[in-house]
């Protein structure tokens, strides 16, 4: 796990010039990478690529980067593992190609001689993010894993390109401050209203994401270059659509345990101490069940606890732990020790980001980092195999809205989105009935609010947007319009409501939000985490399987319950899952709200002219009397305050 970074110019450089600047802009990541930092240019053509290394595999220097190729044709930095490189090594030393070292980089420039950088790029099974420079051809190459674990940023300022892994270490870079940090106003919404920025576009009008799966390639005479599909998780849907798993139920589930034991295996391949986290749920548990069965040694498993008991998930890992025999540690966390990372977050992602359980998950990386460097997790399963409870709540409203008339039901949104909350509280006493999916007490009219967007949906997709607009908070913008851009589900036809609704997520929420999360929180204390449910074969055949192998009986994730129970008691099961969330609502009433205050401030807001100030106040106010529950909403607008004070001075 590294950070990679750099630019091409195309008007050449002055080499020592060109190494400062590398070097500076490797500095502003320097935790991604604290083992190692290299630079290379190539002052004729201004290409120059820079690197930070976290030393996973091979820890000698054989290891360093920017790597050449055996040719010297390839210059490759690469942020991530490729798993498959010991297989692709041994096919690959029968080409001839011979091996200084072991590590996974070398075997990918090996790779890319043999059978090009496309090619070469299809045949990695891992996580990783890389750019690539070909001497001969004269062309610079950026990609990105199939379901967008790691991150690269690219984009055109002034008359150069650049790329990053974060967006910090391009600060750095002279035309990049001059022209690159122009806010888009787009971007700005859908943040408000999804909590995070979806790909392929950035908080800056000059910066793209790498969609996950894809592979970008510049020449010099290329002033623009369009990403390109090496795998897309659509054609993976459409295919499993076409030809499902026709086995019986028993075959499905040993392919499924037999991929995941694949999967896991190899990520647990390191030079360094390993472990994994454990929350207690169906995803992490099954994961470490899989991990020890074979290892030869106690996993080390971690966790963390609150005394809120709603919040606590760590009674349920201890339980797993004590099962499997684990080598464990918890810890209860203070709502002080939980806080205090929130003033660390504007420069942790450098991005706006509100999903508040990336406090949590901060707090979980930096107790593993005091024992391992690398650290396994159970993201995934519940985008795969429909474990999202919200998944089943919307299909069962949609089978009520769905018999009433499309333009009755917009005309009723419609009516609700002009009302406030008071006004609907009067207007609706009658109808408490209709609050009853939000399982929180409260006056009727802010649960009308919250049900309203999904009056409006016109499709399975429309309920995962309906969904984040239940706590949007783009509607506090002074120039509010409708939102322009959404997640692009065109091109594949998926029959069950529920898997479309699971596609959407794994096209946007899965990579933009859930591995974003982790990404940079892990790499904020230097710690790699891996993901072995998301390896693409497991994806690849969660698409096959029927979906009564997914959901049934009213519950997600059936298959995966099924290995779980080979691997752990089956009345574990029985535990309602309470996700890695935080009681952000209470402590903005508590210990946040000087804050929370400050970020607020009605004359602050006015000045910066961003947000309607009134509006903002008026819903802080309500969160503050207890009335309402805004926690979510005013997370959104707080983060996005925290960031632009910390990056737009």
């Amino acid at each position: 796990m590294c950070g990679i970074t750099g630019f091409w110019n195309g008007r050449g450089v002055a080499v020592d010039e060109a190494h400062a600047l590398l070097g500076e802009m490797c500095h502003r990541m320097e935790y991604r990478g604290p083992d190692d930092e290299g630079t290379w240019v190539e002052p004729t053509t201004g290409v120059g690529l820079g690197f930070r290394r976290l030393a996973i595999v091979d820890l000698t220097p054989l290891g360093h980067q920017p790597m050449r190729s055996e040719s010297q044709q390839f210059t490759l930095t690469f942020n991530g593992e490729v798993y498959n490189a010991p297989e692709l090594r041994n096919e690959l030393l029968k080409c001839g190609h011979t091996f200084r070292g072991h590590s996974d980089t070398e075997v990918m420039l090996a790779a890319m001689e043999e059978w090009g950088v496309p090619e070469a790029t299809k045949r990695f099974n891992g996580m990783f993010a890389f750019v690539v420079w070909d001497s001969k051809e004269r062309c610079l190459s950026l990609a990105r894993d199939h379901v967008g674990i790691k991150p690269l940023y690219y984009g055109w300022v002034g008359g150069s390109f650049v790329y990053s892994s974060e967006i910090k270490p391009l600060y750095a870079y002279p035309e990049f401050r001059q022209h690159g940090t122009a806010l888009d106003p787009d971007s700005i919404q859908d943040f408000l209203l999804y909590g995070y920025i979806p790909a392929p576009n950035s908080i800056f009008k000059a910066l793209h994401k790498l969609p996950p799966g894809h592979l970008l390639t510049l020449t010099a005479a290329t002033e623009r270059a369009n990403p390109v599909p090496f795998w897309s998780i659509k054609e993976v849907a459409q295919r499993g659509q076409a030809k499902r798993f026709r086995g019986s139920e028993q075959e499905a589930i040993e392919t499924l345990e037999d991929l995941l034991k694949r999967s896991v295996r190899a990520q647990m391949l390191a030079d360094v101490p390993l472990g994994a986290f454990l929350s207690g749920g169906i995803d992490s548990s099954t994961v470490v069940a899989l991990m020890q069965a074979q290892s030869t040694q106690p996993v080390k498993t971690f966790t963390i606890g609150f005394k809120e008991a709603k919040y606590n998930e760590a009674d349920a890992a201890s339980i797993v732990s004590k099962h499997l025999g684990t080598d464990h540690t918890e810890l209860i966390v203070t709502p002080h020790e939980a806080q205090s990372v929130i003033q660390m977050l504007p420069e942790m992602y450098d991005e706006p980001f509100a999903d508040a359980s990336q406090i949590p998950t901060f707090l979980v990386s930096r107790l593993a980092r005091e024992r391992v460097t690398v650290s396994l997790s159970g993201d995934g399963g519940d985008e795969l195999f429909g474990g999202y409870q919200r998944y089943l709540f919307s299909h069962k409203l949609w089978g009520y809205l769905h018999n009433i008339p499309l333009w009755m039901r917009q005309g009723i949104h419609h009516w609700i989105e002009k009302q406030d909350v008071a006004s609907l509280d009067k207007t609706f006493q009658a109808f408490s009935a209709l609050g009853k999916h939000s399982g929180k007490e409260g006056p009727i009219g802010h649960k009308i609010k919250k049900l309203s967007p999904f009056l409006n949906v016109k499709s399975p997709e429309g309920f995962a947007v309906a969904d984040a607009q239940v706590q949007r908070a783009d509607d506090l913008l002074r120039d509010f319009h409708a939102p322009t851009r959404g997640i692009d589900m065109s091109g594949v036809e998926v029959a069950h409501f529920v898997e479309r609704m699971m596609l959407f997520d794994t096209l946007s929420y899965l990579h933009d939000d859930i591995l974003t999360k982790v990404d940079r929180a892990s790499m904020a204390i230097s710690l790699e985490s891996r993901v072995p449910v998301l390896d693409y074969n497991v994806v690849e055949f969660a698409w096959t399987l029927p979906f009564h192998y997914k959901v049934r009986d009213g519950k997600g994730k059936w298959i995966l319950r099924q290995i779980f129970q080979k691997h752990l008691p089956a009345e574990l099961l029985s535990r309602p899952k309470s996700g890695f969330a935080i009681p952000v609502g209470d402590w903005l009433r508590g210990d946040l709200r000087d804050w929370a205050e400050d970020l607020l401030d009605a004359d602050y807001l006015e000045s910066e002219g961003l947000f309607d100030a009134k509006a903002v106040r008026r819903r802080w106010e309500e969160h503050l009397s207890g009335k309402y529950n805004w926690d979510a909403s005013l997370w959104k607008v707080l983060m996005l305050q925290a960031w632009r004070g910390r990056w737009c001075n």
